[in-house]
């Protein structure tokens, strides 16, 4: 039992100690290719459309609704839709927590799950090899954009939902209350603080590389089965949604420790 133990421990400890090893590799190469402009643009210009562009339907919706019911279960609290609170409880709430991590979540089941399901796929096909015999490393040409294009697009995706959420909760505010929406607007920038906009892009910048360095690694380690690809999959996303709310706590963390 003890040698069965120690067998799953080392097991355990070398699959960590490869990821770790991958994930530095990935960091180094993403260095080397903005360094030297070797950037494969096309594989770039794929990844922030699909990632960001054809992901700003799903993600304003979701914003949107997320605004109007806030609002709308607030507004059964006294003078929830009255006081200043209000637009530093939306900030908090839309901008700096859930907006961020909404997301997250659709980029890690859009981009993150297509990610290692595509290079899984190439990687059972042996179009690594085909790289390799031609002097281009696969997670240079392959990893490496796709790492750039996810972090571009959460920034610009979580900024986008941001607005959208804004902007529903305070119609959603004015039509209740009968207050003009520009009044809303102004007492929402009057509240909005540096640090709420440096939260909300510093969060939303670790998750996109958490969502694609975890997509790419679990691409890259399918072995050659194609039952494995769904599997590694599966994994991806679950690992990437746990290491985005532990981020998102360390980040909770380190604001409140800076704040005071």
């Amino acid at each position: 039992m003890i040698e069965s133990i120690g067998r799953g421990a080392r097991r355990s400890i070398g699959r960590l100690a490869y990821a770790a090893g991958f994930q530095l590799f990935l960091f180094k190469e993403t260095v080397f290719f903005l360094r030297k402009r070797r950037i494969g643009l096309r594989v770039l210009i794929m990844q922030i459309l699909f990632t960001g562009v054809e992901a700003l339907s799903v993600t304003s919706l979701l914003s949107l609704g997320l605004g109007a019911v806030i609002i709308i279960q607030g507004s059964q609290l006294p003078d929830f839709l009255l006081g200043e609170q209000l637009y530093r409880i939306l900030i908090i709430v839309i901008a700096r927590e859930l907006g961020p991590l909404l997301t997250a979540f659709v980029v890690i089941a859009r981009s993150g799950s297509a990610i290692t399901t595509e290079l899984g796929n190439m990687v059972v096909s042996h179009e690594m090899e085909a790289y390799l015999s031609v002097g281009i490393h696969p997670v240079s040409q392959l990893g490496v954009p796709r790492l750039l294009g996810v972090s571009f697009s959460m920034v610009l995706l979580t900024v986008y939902s941001n607005v959208f959420g804004l902007l529903g909760s305070l119609t959603v505010s004015s039509i209740i209350t009968r207050v003009r929406l520009a009044d809303h607007l102004a007492g929402l920038f009057a509240n909005f603080f540096l640090i709420d906009l440096v939260a909300s892009v510093v969060k939303s910048f670790v998750f996109g590389l958490i969502i694609a360095a975890t997509a790419v690694y679990y691409g890259f380690s399918v072995s050659g089965a194609v039952t494995e690809v769904p599997v590694k999959t599966i994994k991806s996303i679950g690992v990437s949604i746990i290491l985005c709310i532990l981020a998102d706590a360390v980040i909770i963390l380190l604001t409140l420790l800076g704040a005071s």
